[in-house]
């Protein structure tokens, strides 16, 4: 994988194989002490809702890589989104939400924002500025709510982090897109 913080998260139902809707929205199954909070899925669930979000969750077991992970759900790794977590130069922090099959552009990025630096932080500051460990990681339920860029190649029914290992959320992108009040443009290159 080209970027760092990506969010592992796939399908729908119909469209996986082995995947089953998730069971209930209890909280994430992270034990205390293993570098994963154990209430991720149910922020996410939780801001989903607040926000009027439609979520379809599935099981979709852990996957070492997004590809791993779009091959679990018989779906295609464009159709999964990355939620990137990215650094600014003041110490503040963006989401950038990137298709599979593509890598951020940087200097589209850089130009938008209208800084000189962006930067992907380390696992562990990600963890902070999020709550949410790597793989995992969605704007949705954030325990900060960081502006979110989401790349225009984007639309239609998406997949992406559910807040835990192992789950992937189903959303429509524009309903998504309004309710994180997100700024949507070309931010990505093919991979």
């Amino acid at each position: 994988m080209n970027d760092d913080d990506v969010a592992h998260d796939g399908a729908g139902p119909g469209a996986a194989r082995g995947a089953a809707p998730a069971r209930g929205a209890g909280p994430a199954s992270g034990a205390p002490g293993d570098g994963e909070p154990t209430d991720g899925h149910a922020r996410f669930l939780a801001d989903a809702k607040a926000r009027g979000v439609e979520v379809e969750v599935a099981e979709r077991g852990r996957a070492h890589s997004l590809e791993e992970a779009a091959a679990n759900l018989g779906i295609e790794p464009r159709d999964i989104v990355k939620s990137l977590v990215v650094k600014r130069s003041d110490g503040s922090f963006l989401f950038a939400l990137i298709p599979g099959d593509r890598q951020i552009s940087w200097p589209k990025l850089r130009k938008l924002v209208g800084v000189n630096k962006l930067s992907m932080p380390p696992a562990g500051v990600a963890l902070e500025a999020t709550g949410y460990e790597r793989g995992t990681i969605t704007p949705l339920g954030s325990t900060t709510a960081w502006p979110v860029w989401a790349d225009s190649s984007i639309s239609g029914r998406i997949s992406l982090g559910a807040g835990v290992h192992g789950r992937s959320a189903f959303v429509d992108s524009g309903q998504l897109f309004a309710a994180l009040g997100a700024s949507v443009a070309d931010i990505s290159d093919p991979a």
